[in-house]
């Protein structure tokens, strides 16, 4: 009875690699590499644009639990890892309330506030990842899934190809409509976070 299981579970890790290898070929548009020949297989003679991962917070790099105690979600921590130790850029797109702050920095640093008040991780969430990539509604009409901040953070990104992952179908569809590589986590039989090396393809300057 196990075989089927997992020859179904092969199959489709299989069709979701070759998935997304496509994705990740019709995502560097011509322009990007200028048009230059490609060299040997998987080298390009030129930089593409740097990407940036943009997150949703809750139930996609964070988890709260039923007494209200927030910790990593579940290989969220080691996914931040791989993406720092790249030195690709991340960003959180979270909604929190317009009154937390004037700016995005004031209502990051409300936000940080309230994370950090509940915290039960063992190590603690990694702000400084982010830097000012915190991007928050400053109108209720701005919360997501309103497209704003998803094109607040394209009006800054320099060229950058942009990368967006969420626990939700609503957000990623808006997402991807904008442009995004879009990837909602947490799939049944998909890797539950876009792999690092499809990032990588995406345009991640040589180092």
């Amino acid at each position: 009875m196990k075989r089927p299981v997992r020859l179904s579970l092969a199959l489709g890790a299989a069709l979701v690699s070759t998935v997304l290898c496509a994705t990740a070929g019709a995502a560097v548009p011509a322009h990007e590499n200028g048009g230059a020949a490609r060299g040997s297989a998987g080298r390009v003679g030129v930089e593409r644009a740097c990407p940036v991962v943009y997150f949703d917070l809750g139930e996609t790099l964070v988890h709260t639990a039923d007494d209200g105690g927030t910790s990593y979600h579940p290989g969220a921590a080691a996914y931040l890892r791989s993406l720092r130790e790249r030195h690709i850029k991340v960003g959180l797109l979270t909604n929190v309330p317009p009154s937390w702050g004037a700016t995005d920095a004031e209502r990051a640093a409300r936000l940080r506030t309230e994370v950090d008040a509940t915290w039960r991780g063992s190590a603690p969430f990694a702000w400084k990842d982010f830097g000012d990539r915190i991007l928050t509604p400053r109108t209720e009409a701005e919360r997501k899934p309103a497209p704003v901040l998803w094109q607040r953070a394209k009006d800054v990104s320099r060229g950058c190809r942009l990368v967006y992952q969420a626990e939700t179908a609503e957000e990623t569809d808006v997402a991807a409509s904008l442009g995004y590589l879009a990837y909602q986590v947490d799939r049944p039989h998909r890797p539950a976070y876009l792999p690092v090396g499809l990032i990588e393809l995406l345009g991640h300057r040589p180092r």
